[in-house]
């Protein structure tokens, strides 16, 4: 595969990419059968764990949250969240089987633990025709003021049966506010039925590259920069985890100039 996309394990444990060209933003799966623990440090980076499907209970410092999660898979509503701050050792102690996702960046904030329920993730409908799409945001400035964070921005996005998303393509490689905020992003895709696939474009005219990637399930793109965009194959749903880093929590996105005219005909937004 490319070294901007890569098939991310199932095995029980932390299932990381074998490559990350990306300098901020890192990703790991947590896999743990029911009763299992897994004991980590966040070291000098921010975490958000995201509940794909199970329930466990997150020890942080002097803080415990139990029951976190209550949906079965990504496809099955909004999700529970946890914020494990940097400087954090932390335990997470599966209640059933767990399916986790660890999105993580480099942060100093000096802040607690804290968990995002179901009803504070906002959800819409957004695009037209056949690039509707579900956007969940669960981290964001905009949406959670209360909600601390130095660097990540975390959201999740279900593109029903042959759909696009991201569309029209866009980047977010050079700070020039309010154009554009330099962030890297990563998508982590999920697919209903399991077995299906879709496509994701990554192109760069300044980096000199322009790879199209099968998404399967549990397949990990990453963004350090580049112009993007995804659709399913009919049939299939396709569900991607996408969370960003930067100097910036400020969302900015540049569109291909050849194609943001398609923007330009139907309020929406970028994801």
């Amino acid at each position: 595969m490319s070294r901007y996309f890569t098939s991310i394990g199932s095995a029980e444990g932390l299932n990381r990419p074998a490559e990350n060209p990306c300098h901020l933003l890192d990703f790991a799966r947590l896999v743990l059968p029911a009763g299992a623990s897994y004991v980590g440090e966040t070291g000098n980076r921010e975490v958000l764990l995201v509940l794909m499907g199970g329930r466990c209970t997150v020890h942080a410092g002097d803080h415990t949250f139990t029951k976190v999660g209550r949906r079965a898979h990504p496809f099955a509503g909004k999700p529970h969240a946890a914020y494990l701050p940097a400087g954090s050792r932390y335990t997470i102690t599966a209640e059933t089987g767990l399916d986790a996702a660890l999105c993580s960046a480099p942060a100093d904030l000096v802040t607690g633990p804290y968990v995002i329920e179901p009803a504070e993730v906002s959800a819409a409908n957004v695009g037209a025709a056949n690039f509707t799409r579900e956007l969940r945001t669960i981290l964001t400035i905009t949406d959670q003021p209360d909600r601390p964070a130095q660097r990540l921005i975390v959201g999740e996005t279900i593109v029903p049966s042959g759909n696009w998303s991201t569309y029209p393509p866009h980047k977010h490689e050079v700070d020039d506010l309010p154009r554009e905020a330099r962030h890297e992003e990563m998508y982590y895709f999920r697919m209903a039925p399991a077995e299906g696939f879709g496509i994701c474009r990554h192109y760069s005219r300044e980096h000199g590259y322009d790879h199209n990637y099968t998404i399967k399930d549990s397949t990990l793109f990453m963004a350090p920069h580049g112009y993007h965009t995804t659709c399913s194959a009919p049939g299939y749903t396709n569900y991607f985890l996408w969370f960003l880093a930067g100097e910036h929590r400020t969302q900015a996105v540049a569109f291909d100039p050849d194609l943001a005219w398609v923007q330009k005909t139907v309020p929406m937004l970028a994801r």
